[in-house]
């Protein structure tokens, strides 16, 4: 007997709707006139030149403890005092948010949506890091059932909890959901609820969302 099909796809935001960071370097030297080249902390796309990430998927430190530490480094460049995750992200990319969507989410958001499935967001920091403005600047965001923002619930991935909230939010067994994260953790934590979990790697977005749509019986956009 084959897998029934998925009902819902469950996805992260930073990293996974949105490029990361680490790859709009450029983008966010030319917004704070900052030299090229300046930015050099490259995460996941280079884990030996970057010790603080390192400490991070080590659990030395939290994710948010990263941020943190990067803001106040770029706020300084800058000779500011920038302390919220919040006014990095804007001064950086805040003008123009959908250019920073990953066009993979785009297209796989689109074609789930059209084809009659519900979608959802569980985000440990979606307004903490981005700024409700930023999100509600975000058109495809409308296209959601449901956002979970532990900026608001207090409850961060992977706690048990969050991954409930999605479930009850969207009145679906955890079964029934595919759970799209790019930390390892956050995918264990969603597999343990019992959801199907595609673990995202932000290097080869394409592969992942093809693999996610793979659980609807659909294909991306060619």
């Amino acid at each position: 007997m084959s897998t029934p099909l998925a009902q819902a796809l469950v996805l992260d935001f930073g990293g996974v709707v949105t490029r990361t960071l680490f790859e709009t370097h450029a983008l966010t030297e030319q917004a704070l006139d900052l030299e090229p080249g300046t930015l050099q902390w490259r995460g996941p796309f280079d884990p030996d030149s970057d010790p603080l990430w390192r400490a991070m998927q080590a659990d030395e430190i939290s994710e948010r403890d990263y941020w943190r530490t990067r803001t106040s480094e770029v706020g300084r460049l800058v000779g500011e005092d920038w302390r919220t995750m919040e006014t990095f992200v804007q001064r950086a990319r805040g003008a123009e948010p959908e250019k920073v969507v990953r066009p993979e989410a785009d297209s796989a958001i689109r074609a789930v949506h059209a084809a009659g499935f519900r979608l959802a967001i569980l985000s440990n920091e979606l307004d903490l890091f981005y700024g409700a403005d930023f999100r509600r600047r975000l058109p495809l965001l409308g296209l959601f059932d449901t956002i979970i923002d532990a900026t608001y619930t207090g409850i961060l991935k992977p706690d048990p909890r969050a991954y409930a909230f999605v479930t009850e939010s969207l009145g679906l067994p955890a079964s029934a959901c595919v759970f799209v994260d790019d930390q390892q953790r956050n995918v264990d934590g969603g597999r343990t609820a019992g959801m199907r979990t595609v673990h995202f790697d932000v290097a080869r977005p394409a592969l992942s969302y093809a693999e996610a749509l793979g659980h609807f019986d659909l294909v991306p956009a060619v």
